[in-house]
């Protein structure tokens, strides 16, 4: 039997802060499929952030069933869901989160020197290839400073697959970048998505970068407002080949 990489049910979140308590999930549940894009929308507050961050193991709910790949997060130890982090999902964020001080590839081999047990010649020469994949394969030893915003995401993209996790978490990762740069990193995305079917996860204020996914589920004051497919998926490939035309008329 094949398992939802995500299956959620009856999730909620409660925060407390002195006497207050906040409500940020309030009963969502849905499943997520194998090779899925699915985008995450709403305003502030919505309760998305929350989501996607019990959906990385980053925190633990209040109530309510999550499973990762079969397995219930609830019944996993520190030590166990530290490793699903490692091993089995890739995280991409807004603000990069590359270290300053050293290069490209040195930040992409960091999962892999967590990991542990692999070798600094592996652990090298997997780093130059998600780089090699993310169109970077010259820019290895260049550190963060000497990169483009866009350039750091992609960074930043090459050390999320460096364990070819089976889900990748994306957290704004267009929120910093022009709109070209924008499609760029999108198109990396929906490539990761449609040639090696990674199961992607993106959480967005942006509907028209929601419009890349496969689906769009809506939050509102920590519900699920809406979860439907997108009719007509916006290509980023296409739409680079516009831009590029328009450039050169």
């Amino acid at each position: 039997m094949t398992h939802p990489v995500i299956a959620v049910k009856d999730l909620t979140k409660t925060y407390t802060v002195g006497e207050v308590s906040v409500q940020a999930l309030r009963g969502v549940s849905l499943d997520i499929q194998a090779g899925e894009f699915v985008a995450l929308t709403g305003p502030s507050g919505s309760g998305k952030s929350t989501f996607m961050h019990l959906l990385g193991c980053l925190d633990r709910p209040t109530a309510g069933e999550y499973s990762i790949n079969g397995r219930d997060a609830a019944l996993l130890t520190g030590h166990q869901l530290a490793r699903v982090r490692n091993r089995e999902i890739g995280f991409v964020f807004q603000g990069f989160n590359l270290l300053s001080r050293t290069s490209a590839i040195e930040n992409v081999e960091l999962p892999l020197l967590y990991a542990g047990s692999i070798g600094a010649a592996e652990r090298r020469a997997r780093a130059g290839e998600a780089l090699s994949a993310v169109g970077l394969g010259d820019r290895m030893h260049h550190h963060p400073n000497q990169m483009s915003g866009g350039q750091q995401q992609r960074v930043a993209i090459a050390r999320a697959l460096v364990n070819n996790p089976a889900l990748v978490l994306a957290d704004e990762p267009t929120g910093n970048l022009d709109t070209r740069t924008s499609i760029e990193i999108m198109g990396i995305l929906q490539s990761l998505n449609l040639n090696r079917g990674l199961t992607i996860v993106l959480v967005t204020h942006e509907p028209d970068i929601a419009e890349y996914g496969t689906r769009i589920v809506s939050f509102r004051d920590g519900r699920v407002q809406s979860d439907r497919p997108v009719p007509v998926r916006r290509t980023a490939a296409v739409e680079l080949q516009e831009l590029a035309v328009s450039a050169a008329a």
